[in-house]
């Protein structure tokens, strides 16, 4: 069955990561993403059910958090990969 959070892992599989490739795994509420090269994970998207948007998390060594001190990071999903691509805290353990 291909709804939309699958639509949604093909992109993300699909986005070229200048720091390495990651796995896309299902996960509470969305998908995880971790890093080919080590393993550990890089971030979360969770689908908004609003057309392609997603909440971004972050991995902060315990537990997953928003990124920043402002409250749910919300965007739409090409934004995402690309936020996700170019703020280093998401690489530290990747």
């Amino acid at each position: 069955m291909a709804g939309k959070p699958d639509a949604l892992r093909e992109r993300i599989a699909a986005f070229a990561f200048p720091r390495g490739g990651v796995e896309v795994v299902r996960a509470n509420r969305g998908s995880t993403l971790d890093s080919h090269r080590t393993g550990e994970p890089v971030a979360r998207l969770r689908p908004t059910g609003r057309d392609d948007t997603v909440q971004v998390l972050w991995w902060r060594s315990d537990a997953w958090a928003t990124p920043g001190d402002f409250g749910r990071v919300i965007m739409p999903l090409d934004e995402a990969l690309d936020f996700i691509a170019t703020e280093g805290f998401f690489w530290i353990n990747a």
